[in-house]
């Protein structure tokens, strides 16, 4: 079932923006690590909220550029959410990396950097699209 254009194009904005707040979350988080007890914040550093963002930039982020996929057949988008997921499932999943505080935040941070990379890349093959004989659609 085909989208709109406008629900294409705000999802992978919004899965852009979200992964790359991921990354700068996960790039910052060992900094805020000392500070978040005494300015209320340690509830955003919790292995809820880490599991519960995961989740959903998984769920949005292979919907959005699978339906990319069928409007544009470029596999490229996909070519980066793939390891960016990978990565971001690495860093919850595996107990080592994932109690780690330093490779635990490298890890996570060029995931979701790679996944909103991804969006906007898909963003991009959506908006070169040009509808003709050859399309699938």
């Amino acid at each position: 079932m085909p989208l709109p254009t406008a629900l294409r194009q705000f999802l992978d904005r919004f899965g852009a923006t979200g992964s790359l707040l991921c990354a700068v979350h996960c790039a910052v988080l060992p900094a805020l690590l000392a500070v978040a007890p005494s300015i209320g914040l340690s509830f955003w550093l919790s292995d809820s909220v880490e599991w519960t963002v995961v989740i959903f930039v998984t769920l949005l982020g292979l919907a959005s550029l699978i339906w990319g996929y069928y409007r544009h057949r470029a596999l490229l988008a996909l070519a980066w959410l793939v390891p960016g997921l990978l990565l971001l499932w690495a860093g919850l999943l595996h107990p080592e990396l994932h109690h780690s505080r330093v490779p635990h935040a490298v890890v996570m941070t060029v995931g979701g950097v790679l996944v909103g990379l991804a969006h906007l890349l898909n963003l991009r093959l959506n908006h070169r699209h040009v509808h003709d004989a050859s399309c699938a659609h």
